[in-house]
């Protein structure tokens, strides 16, 4: 029989506006990474990293979607900011977003970075300084949570990472970030070292891991096992289809199926009830199409393959009861309808579109405008965020457009 643990869940910040942008070769949009958001607040994920408060060109995109957040269209869903674990960052991003509620504050904790990538410069006594100086900082000037990155903690000894979580608990940390940052970890390890630091220290405990290894969703979901059984809340970091620097992050769609399917934690843990998993084919294919990069055809949930079959066994099984040979139905994931591919004429809406043919495509959306003023308005911000994107827009940015024009004029301005 499984027994349920009680009172702690496990929670998804989901980064790829953060980490999945820093891909090399790949990026977004602003108004893509809104977009993003606003299917992660729809697919019930706790908090969206979603991007960096002292970075110049993301500024009008941040203020925006804080403004979202605040009428309600990005909600309950958290928006929190990165930024290093600097006094100066901290004090900088409230200046440049000064409604920005939530940070995740990062430094570095492993001997191979204070050598490697600060050339000795900082002691470890140096690192837990500035980085409780900077979180007293946040905390000071209003923010409300406030998440606590030890960079590299897979690589960092297991007492001094004891010490530092401690430090950041006294000061007011909401949690603390464990960062397997080169995919170091495997399942076993990062299961130990999570629950070791979870009971000294008991501060939740979030889950940062890359794919260097192939085992990003594994250790996420054993280091958010350990937190667990030791009695504190943790929190997952995904991507939407693992994008991330290098081989990857942990892919949103797999986490959650882990959590909610797999042997040892369905039925036994608990996962935000606010998650949404039939939201997961909408937003794996809008990724897929923002990046430019195809989902794998064994994308776990949403590949092509996921619920293909072909051998005889399989295809008799399946047909005979789908749980012969499939771990959850494709309904669940948002599956199953028919998608219509237009062969005939088609009216778009670009950056040299003109009012007849934007009419056109706003009508068969059932978008409706009060004035002739109003549609040309929206006209033009169709056509300044085909330049902005540099690609067709899709049903769901024209209604945003439609729906938001002021925010979405901000969004779209990315000069100083």
């Amino acid at each position: 029989m499984k027994t349920k643990k009680k009172g702690n869940r496990i929670y998804i910040i989901d980064v790829t506006n953060r980490d999945g942008v820093q891909t090399a070769r790949l990026g977004l949009a602003k108004l893509e990474k809104t977009m993003l958001n606003l299917y992660l607040n729809k697919m019930g994920v706790h908090q969206s990293e979603f991007g960096f408060p002292v970075t110049r060109h993301e500024i009008n995109y941040l203020n925006g979607n804080v403004k979202l957040a605040e009428i309600g269209a990005l909600k309950p869903i958290i928006l929190s900011g990165w930024l290093r674990a600097i006094r100066a960052d901290v004090e900088k991003a409230l200046e440049l977003v000064p409604r920005l509620k939530h940070m995740n504050i990062s430094i570095s904790t492993s001997r191979q970075m204070l050598k490697g990538k600060f050339g000795n410069k900082y002691s470890q006594k140096d690192i837990i300084r500035m980085m409780t100086d900077a979180l007293r900082t946040a905390k000071g000037k209003g923010v409300l949570t406030v998440g606590v990155n030890a960079e590299d903690a897979s690589r960092t000894d297991l007492n001094y990472l004891i010490e530092f979580a401690g430090a950041a608990k006294e000061n007011g940390a909401s949690r603390i970030r464990y960062c397997d940052t080169l995919g170091y970890d495997d399942p076993f390890t990062i299961y130990e070292r999570v629950k070791k630091i979870a009971e000294a220290t008991q501060i939740p405990v979030e889950m940062h891991c890359h794919n260097d290894l192939g085992m990003a969703v594994a250790c996420s979901v054993a280091g958010a096992k350990g937190a667990l059984d030791a009695g504190v809340d943790t929190y997952i970091n995904t991507t939407v289809n693992g994008i991330g620097e290098r081989a990857g992050n942990a892919d949103l769609v797999s986490t959650i199926l882990a959590v909610k399917k797999s042997s040892g934690l369905a039925g036994r843990y608990s996962l935000d009830e606010r998650i949404n998993l039939k939201i997961a084919w909408r937003i794996a294919k809008y990724a897929s199409y923002a990046f430019g990069v195809p989902i794998p055809i064994n994308q776990p949930g949403v590949g092509a393959n996921a619920f293909a079959h072909e051998s005889g066994i399989h295809a008799d099984g399946a047909l005979k009861d789908w749980k012969n040979y499939e771990l959850y139905h494709f309904e669940d994931l948002g599956r199953g309808e028919a998608e219509i591919i237009e062969t005939g004429r088609q009216i778009v809406a670009g950056e040299y579109s003109g009012i007849k043919g934007f009419r056109n495509v706003y009508g068969k959306l059932e978008v409706e405008f009060e004035s002739d003023e109003q549609a040309r308005e929206i006209l033009e911000l169709v056509r300044y965020a085909n330049v902005h994107k540099q690609k067709p827009l899709t049903d769901d940015e024209l209604k945003f457009i439609a729906r938001y024009p002021e925010i979405t004029r901000q969004v779209l301005t990315v000069a100083p």
